[in-house]
């Protein structure tokens, strides 16, 4: 076991907490310790403000402040998600919570430790002297990942692991998921397997399974999985992990299952409830997705696992039940939402969604349908994603379904489908999300239908000696559709034909207008912005650029 760090002399330190005498305990608890300096905020504003213009080796910061919006989880995604938080700094979260939710958040945001209140002294300088101990040796790997250095990280993570140096498994972790984020899916699963075999370990089982969803081995992960599970019933992150290998298959009866033994062991996680009701809704049982999405709503819109899509979906199923008041309620907390993120560009944009139905639901429908014209304009731009496709055909669907259309409204239907319909759970996807109007389910099923003929027949002209008309074919019928996926595969067909194909300049030139045009391939479907990796390891990156002055310091 490796010797604890305690040795607090040169170290800097930072309280966090609204409560006078909480904090002065806390202060005088860290100069028992050797501390040499300790400064003091009151509000978490103000702890961002003195983390902009200095470094701390500790970070003590209360999770609730009675008189402040802004809670000690909000400060700490801040900081993270600006930079302000380099990865030698030990943050630590003290609270009187003990709930699933609050414990569950905080392991999902990669704390270095989560301290309940009332502490002891020895309590808390345990949880420093480890997480420091941890820190100082690992900081190399720490540096090279905040810095990008991604290969450079990787590698140092390997020659630990291989060395079975201090923290040995813990590099392993780390550098398996740097693997991962590198593409190496390969050498990730190697990885988990070699901690299997030196230590089992329900994560490192997990990781394998990881990488061979992200290589695209969705049967082999299920077998994968299925024996994680069978060992280990209790283990929720194997369920998450899971019900996207069977969400990808389009499997969605499967995955709904799975959603809801996950949902069962933890019933107070955000995430899964959050899967659950929207697994639920694009099952087709709006019924149950109603309570379970506002279940959703209720228990969790002030964390940062909610998904404000899931308001979305409960708008939709509200404006099916014919709730106004309920309706009226999704409005009022997108604007709570909007109030706190005003530059939020999904925000805004799901927001529309909502205000749309709204209309609908008052019986307005010339302004819903201008709204809805609106929207369809932008199909085919660029920013057009696959999130405000389904919404699109869910809002079309609706007013369909009333006798309200729009003459261009199956052309529009249409031109979704093929442009974002590349694979099985995709399309079923869409398709669900038409479930109001039937007949827009058939055209986007023939759609994508249509697109694996246009790759069918270019892979047949490939095979037969003719790259040059296989690359012009997808050019043709990727500029028509605006499907990413055939756009790519031209791409990918003038690799491998190098210098076997005609005009070779003049159409890689095409083909990478095209695939600007068409945004990045979409090469799984997902159930709103996942937050979350299902037993992944959070990894701080972004070099941090140092203010010009630094203001006065509370101490």
């Amino acid at each position: 076991m490796a010797e604890l760090d305690t040795d607090f002399s040169e170290c800097t330190a930072l309280v966090v907490d609204g409560n006078p005498t909480s904090r002065s305990i806390l202060v005088s608890q860290l100069r028992d310790f050797g501390v040499a300096t300790v400064a003091q905020a009151a509000r978490p504003i103000d702890a961002r403000k003195q983390l902009e213009y200095r470094g701390f080796d500790f970070v003590l910061c209360e999770q609730h402040f009675a008189t402040d919006e802004m809670s000690g989880q909000d400060l700490l995604d801040d900081l993270r998600r600006n930079q302000l938080l380099p990865f030698s700094t030990i943050f630590i979260m003290i609270t009187g919570e003990a709930t699933y939710a609050k414990v569950a958040e905080a392991a999902e945001s990669a704390l270095d430790g989560y301290l309940l209140k009332p502490h002891k002294a020895i309590h808390l300088g345990e949880r420093l002297a480890a997480a420091r101990t941890r820190k100082v040796s690992l900081q190399g790997i720490f540096s090279a990942i905040e810095e990008e250095r991604f290969e450079e990280a990787a590698a140092m993570c390997m020659d630990r692991f291989e060395s079975r140096g201090q923290f040995w498994l813990y590099a392993a972790r780390v550098g398996a998921e740097l693997l991962l984020r590198l593409g190496r899916h390969g050498e990730a699963q190697v990885l988990y397997k070699a901690v299997i075999a030196a230590k089992t370990l329900p994560w490192a089982r997990l990781g394998v399974a990881r990488a061979q969803l992200e290589a695209g081995n969705i049967n082999q992960a299920t077998g994968t999985l299925e024996n994680l599970i069978n060992d280990d019933p209790s283990y929720a992150d194997a369920y998450d992990v899971m019900a996207r290998a069977y969400f990808e298959l389009g499997r969605f009866d499967k995955a709904l299952e799975t959603y809801k033994m996950a949902s069962t062991l933890t019933p107070a996680s955000v995430s899964r409830v959050q899967n659950l009701a929207m697994m639920t809704y694009y099952s087709g049982n709006h019924e149950d997705a109603e309570r379970l999405l506002d279940k959703t709503v209720r228990l969790g819109i002030e964390s940062k696992m909610f998904d404000s899509q899931s308001l979305v979906l409960l708008a939709f199923t509200r404006l099916e039940s014919n709730d106004r008041k309920g309706l009226q309620r999704c409005q009022d907390d997108f604007l709570r939402l909007i109030d706190k993120d005003p530059d939020n560009v999904r925000l805004l944009r799901l927001s529309a969604v909502v205000d749309v139905l709204s209309l609908i639901q008052q019986q307005q429908f010339g302004p819903s349908l201008n709204a809805v014209r609106d929207m369809a304009r932008a199909v085919q731009t660029p920013q057009f994603d696959f999130e405000s496709a389904s919404n699109l055909v869910t809002l079309v669907s609706h007013l369909a379904r009333k006798a309200i259309q729009l003459d261009e409204v199956a052309s529009v239907v249409e031109a979704l489908a093929k442009r974002f319909c590349s694979n099985r759970s995709i399309t079923e996807l869409l398709a669900a999300s038409a479930l109001a109007y039937p007949p827009y389910q058939a055209v986007i099923r023939t759609a994508q239908t249509q697109v694996l003929e246009y790759t069918e027949a270019a892979m047949t002209l490939s095979l037969a000696g003719d790259p040059t008309a296989a690359v012009k074919n997808l050019i043709l019928h990727g500029k028509e559709t605006m499907n990413a996926r055939l756009a790519e595969n031209a791409y990918q067909l003038l690799q491998k034909h190098s210098g076997k194909v005609k005009e070779e300049a003049h159409l890689q030139g095409l083909v990478n207008e095209l695939r600007v045009l068409c945004g990045p391939v979409i090469s799984r479907a997902s159930l709103g912005e996942q937050r979350r990796q299902a037993g992944g390891l959070a990894l701080r990156t972004g070099k941090r650029v140092p203010p010009e002055a630094p203001p006065p310091i509370l101490t």
